[in-house]
């Protein structure tokens, strides 16, 4: 049986992970489940109870509230950065040229060069072709002449839950499409 991945929530509805069934079914298990979300709800079939004869079954749904829990941070916090996210930020298209492209033929560009004081953050950094980080070298945009095609953000958590997750399910999605920044006003060329 193939289960998609769990969206788990902190008790006032936050988004803070995606955990697998296993972890899910164990939360469960132990009472912690506050309230639940979404159509999908999946059945898993455990041991037979000597008693009763009687197989267990437990069900869990898509996206589960914990009980106890609360986003740590009363400011939000910035996920951490990393090529595969960053890529499908910019929906892995060079922010110079425009073309999009598969990962391999892509890079971390940084608006303002590490040379020249810039930090490694993900305000600071877009997806670049290897052409166009090449031709733009340690210049600025400005510099070089090639205006960005987006300004670059920091996604919030919702939108880094949907970044580190290929295969959510629709319920999930509009569950944390909910929580979305307009991300699209980023974008300058449609």
């Amino acid at each position: 049986m193939s289960i998609p991945l769990i969206l788990r929530l902190d008790v006032t509805g936050q988004p803070m992970e995606w955990i697998p069934w296993q972890e899910a079914a164990c939360i469960y298990a132990r009472g912690r489940v506050a309230w639940t979300a979404g159509n999908h709800v999946f059945p898993l079939r455990g041991g037979i109870c000597r008693r009763s004869g009687i197989q267990t079954t437990l069900e869990i749904n898509s996206i589960i509230a914990v009980k106890g829990e609360y986003q740590r941070h009363l400011k939000p916090r910035n996920p951490p950065l990393n090529n595969s996210e960053l890529f499908r930020r910019d929906k892995n298209t060079c922010l110079y040229c425009g073309h999009e492209m598969a990962d391999f033929n892509l890079t971390r560009d940084h608006i303002k060069p590490i040379s020249r004081g810039g930090k490694d953050v993900w305000r600071n950094v877009i997806t670049a072709c290897r052409r166009c980080n090449t031709r733009k070298g340690s210049r600025t945009p400005e510099e070089a002449s090639m205006p960005l095609l987006a300004i670059p953000y920091v996604p919030n958590q919702a939108e880094y839950l949907v970044l580190r997750n290929r295969r959510i399910l629709g319920d999930q999605m509009a569950f944390l499409k909910m929580q979305f920044k307009d991300t699209e006003r980023h974008w300058k060329l449609q």
